[in-house]
């Protein structure tokens, strides 16, 4: 069903140009609004995932056994720009390991 005034305002021509800039000022607030929040959820998501995750993930697509990740530490003193050195602390071992960009890292056994 179409209202009387819709199809009087269509016909003449001038209502519908004074409704174009509300209608596109309209969608891209609804664009940004939902843009903005799928942005904030993928953010809560990357804060979830800790560096000891993402350590962890790391060793285990090596073949490296890591139950339950507890901390991760950065050693300062071993690294240095471009060579992230870690230790990483499981519930079953202790881990140092490198890292070195694009490259696998390299994972000694402390304990």
């Amino acid at each position: 069903m179409v209202w009387p005034a819709v199809v009087a305002a269509s016909q003449d021509g001038r209502a519908m140009r004074k409704c174009r800039p509300f209608a596109f000022w309209f969608s891209l607030v609804l664009a940004a609004t939902s843009f903005a929040t799928e942005r904030s959820g993928s953010v809560a998501r990357a804060f979830e995932e800790t560096v000891k995750d993402v350590l962890a993930a790391q060793i285990r697509t090596q073949g490296v056994v890591c139950n339950k990740p507890k901390r991760a530490v950065r050693d300062a003193r071993r690294s240095k720009p471009d060579h992230d050195v870690w230790i990483l602390t499981c519930e079953n071992a202790t881990y140092r390991i490198s890292r070195y960009p694009d490259l696998a890292a390299k994972v000694e056994r402390l304990r």
